[in-house]
Parts: structure tokens; C-alpha cells; sequence
């Protein structure tokens, strides 16, 4: 514990869209410590047009420890959280270029760690996200390419660049799995950059964009189907029934596959205590609180773990609090919009923690803009929806055409302005989470 009167401790476990919030948030009144298992900043949203034109990758990524240390002035760890232990207030830490695990004190955590996607293989892989863990290289399929380095990550973009080109070339059959914003955002790149291949999506559900409006799934439905891209819907994978195949007009199989549905939990470090028994990807997603707070399971009684000082935000935790018909609060989208709002929260919550004020935390809701989502559909289409929420078909397409690729080009590179700490990007999305007066959504009128 830190001495009576002086700055307290708070370890942040990831330093993306989240952890990089929180640090920029707490870094004058507390000695903040930062640890990220990759070297750099990856823009999520983003990263499949890089895949497609991998120049782009050097707009979305930077390096994390000049912008921590030397821009915001908070301590940066490259290296991977292998334990935390709630009693001692402790995080053992594998530091990049080390066998030795380091021990990290503080007083105050709030777990940043994200998630991963894929949930076909043991610890989740994907293109959209790198593969970071150190227990995950054994799993992985590209095990060549160590992508906690940014020259990793960019070596993984070009290999598979070089591929789609090469399946171009032959033009190919490519099967894309799962037509969520994800899958419709891959199949209509690769269309865009690579024409000569022969796609075709398939989702599970009756249309693709799973729960949005109708609008927009017939919006993007449409742009597909103009381009040549054969939809298959109420359609289940099943790789290895040839009567799968046949179903989506591909007997002999596909050149490629690309399997874009799931998320899976990355919480290895954290007590079993902590982590559900179920949910998606097989569960393992931290459980929490109104107030951020890490708690254990409902079969273990679900009050708080440790004494409350450790938080859990964004793509790391449950998602929502409750059962279904009986919500404390519904699932929330593992995007990265709510889980900046919920860091605020959070952060809000060790402020008062250590000024003395338990009694007055603030309460986290499901924040209007959970319900935005901007689907790319190649560089120079998209559609925005807006006021979505949990029930089916909800909200509104706002914007498409040109325009919402525009404005998903803004969102982009504003953001990513923010996380490098300048003052343009800080300027334009400061008050989108420091709103004090909330007209829409179900937050107080006031914070």
C-alpha cells in the first residue's frame, strides 16, 4: 500500500481503447502503470482494410511506449499479466525479453484485457485480433510470425495479402462464415481489392447483420448481391457434410475459408473464482458489478472479490448483469464504445475510492452509443446504425452511401489521433464520455 498522503497506485492490464482511457483519465492524480502483452496500438475497427491494402496498417497501429512515457508521462510494461491476485494486490507479470516474473503492486487495478475472436480454436484466433499469448503460440496457425512485435503484426498483414492475390489470380472460391458486421465488412473488401475471387457468405440466422434493423441488413444484403457475392442464410456450418456443400452451391468445397462469427474470453489470468461457467465462446468472462467492480460467481455468492478496488471494463467482462427477463442490466456489445464508457465509470469509481467516498460510486448503464455500428462496405460505401439496443431489429439506419464511409474515415482517424494523445483527437471525442447532461440512453440526466 502506498504511504498516508501520497499519489496511490493503479495498474491498468491492457493498453488499448480502454486502458488507454483510463490512463489519460487517471494519470494526474495517481502514479498509473500500464501493461500490454503487444508493443502497439492496434485500430480494431479498422485493421481488415489492411489485410486488403496493407499500407493502411501503418494508419491504424503505434507504438505504446513513447505515447505512455514520454507523451502522457504513466510507467509502460511490454510484457503479459500471468497472475492477479486480489489479497495481496499484487500482478505477476511476464515482461517482454525475460523468463522471470516480475511482481507488480498496487492499489487500485482495473482490467483492461479485451478479448479474442474465433471461437473454433482453444484460446481464440483470428485475423482482426493478434495473437499475443504466450500459451496461445503452441494453438496458433501462424506460430511463424510472433505478433507481440509491430514487424510481427506487419509480416502477417503482407503473408496474407500475398494470398488473397494469389487466390485472385486463380480466381478462387472463398467462403466467409458468418455475416455479422465482421463478415460483411471482410467479403465486400476482399470484392473490392481482389474482383477475380469468387465469394460467398453464409450466417446461421435468416438474414446477415444479425439483430440490427431491416434496413440495413437489406442495405448491405443488396451491395452483396450487386457485386456478385452469394448470401446463404438459415444455414449452418458444417465443414465436413458434403451435403453442406452442395446446399451453398459449392461441391467441391472452397479454395479458402474465413470463419468470422464469435468471440472468446482471454482472461487466463484471472482466479476461477472470478470467471463465469458459461457464455459466449464457452464462457470465462469476468463477472462485475454496477459499479465495475470484479465479483465472483453467482454460485460463489457474487459479492465483491478482493475488497473492490479491481475493475473489469469492456470486451473482458460479462457483458451484462442479471438473467434474461430479469436484467440488471442487458448485454452489452463487445465493441469498443461502451467499454471507454464503462472505464469512465470506472474511473470515476477509484477517484472516489480514494478520496473516501464508498458510499457515493457511480452506477454503469447501457449507454446509448452500445447501439452504433458502422459497417464498411469496401472504401467508398458503408451504413450507420444508431439507437440499436438489445431487442431484435432495433434501432436506425442514419447514414449510408458515401457519406457513412466518410464518416467512418473521420471516426478512424480522430480516434486514433486521441489514443496517441494529441489534442485534435482529444478535442473532438473528449465530451463524447464526459457528457454531463445525457438527452438519450438509459444514464442519469445528469453525472
Amino acid at each position: 500500500m502506498a504511504p498516508p498522503g501520497a499519489k496511490k497506485r493503479v495498474l491498468l492490464i491492457g493498453g488499448q481503447f480502454t486502458g488507454n482511457f483510463c490512463a489519460r483519465e487517471l494519470k494526474k492524480q495517481f502514479y498509473v502503470t500500464v501493461v500490454d502483452a503487444k508493443e502497439y496500438f492496434e485500430y480494431t475497427p479498422g485493421v481488415l482494410r489492411a489485410f486488403v491494402r496493407p499500407a493502411h496498417l501503418d494508419s491504424l497501429t503505434f507504438t505504446l511506449q513513447p505515447v505512455y512515457e514520454r507523451k502522457m508521462g504513466v510507467k509502460f510494461i511490454w510484457g503479459e499479466v500471468k497472475a492477479l491476485d486480489g489479497d495481496k494486490k499484487t500482478a505477476s507479470v511476464k515482461p517482454m525479453f525475460s523468463n522471470n516474473m516480475d511482481e507488480i503492486g498496487f492499489d487500485y487495478c482495473i482490467i483492461c484485457s479485451g478479448c479474442n475472436f474465433g471461437p473454433f480454436k482453444p484460446m481464440g484466433e483470428s485475423l482482426w485480433f493478434p495473437t499475443v499469448h504466450e500459451a496461445a503460440f503452441a494453438h496458433s496457425d501462424w506460430k511463424h510470425i510472433d505478433e507481440r512485435y509491430l514487424e510481427g503484426r506487419r509480416r502477417h498483414v503482407l503473408e496474407e495479402y500475398h494470398k488473397l492475390h494469389e487466390l485472385n489470380k486463380k480466381q478462387a472460391t472463398v467462403l466467409v462464415v458468418g455475416a455479422g458486421f465482421i463478415g460483411v465488412e471482410w467479403a465486400t473488401e476482399i470484392e473490392h481489392f481482389f474482383p477475380n475471387v469468387k465469394l460467398t457468405i453464409i450466417d446461421f440466422l435468416p438474414r446477415c447483420l444479425g439483430p440490427l434493423p431491416d434496413g440495413a441488413a437489406e442495405y448491405c444484403s443488396d451491395y452483396m448481391s450487386a457485386c456478385g457475392i452469394k448470401e446463404f442464410y438459415n444455414c449452418k456450418y458444417d465443414p465436413k457434410n458434403p451435403e453442406f456443400w452442395k446446399q451453398i452451391e459449392l461441391p467441391n468445397g472452397a479454395d479458402e475459408i474465413y470463419v468470422c462469427i464469435g468471440v472468446k474470453a482471454s482472461n487466463y489470468f484471472m482466479p476461477a473464482e472470478t470467471l463465469s461457467d458459461k457464455g459466449p465462446g464457452g464462457g470465462g468472462w469476468i463477472h462485475f458489478n454496477k459499479h465495475m467492480q470484479v465479483t465472483k460467481k453467482p454460485s460463489l455468492g457474487g459479492g465483491v472479490w478482493s475488497d473492490g478496488s479491481i475493475f473489469a471494463v469492456g470486451d473482458c467482462n460479462y457483458g451484462c448483469i442479471g438473467e434474461p427477463g430479469n436484467w440488471e442490466m442487458p448485454p452489452v456489445p463487445k465493441i469498443s464504445y461502451p467499454g471507454e464508457e464503462q472505464a469512465y465509470h470506472a474511473c470515476l469509481n477509484v477517484m472516489k475510492l480514494a478520496s473516501g467516498k464508498k458510499d457515493k460510486l457511480v452506477k454503469t448503464w447501457w449507454p446509448w452509443g452500445a447501439g452504433m455500428f458502422a459497417t464498411s462496405l469496401g472504401p467508398h460505401d458503408a451504413c450507420f446504425v444508431a439507437g440499436a439496443n438489445e431487442n431484435k431489429n432495433s434501432g436506425y439506419m442514419v447514414n449510408w452511401w458515401i457519406p457513412a464511409a466518410l464518416q467512418k474515415e473521420i471516426i478512424e482517424t480522430s480516434k486514433i489521433d486521441e489514443c496517441r494523445d494529441r489534442w485534435i483527437g482529444i478535442l473532438i471525442w473528449h465530451f463524447v464520455h464526459h457528457t454531463p447532461v445525457h438527452l438519450f440512453g438509459r444514464g442519469p440526466w445528469f453525472v
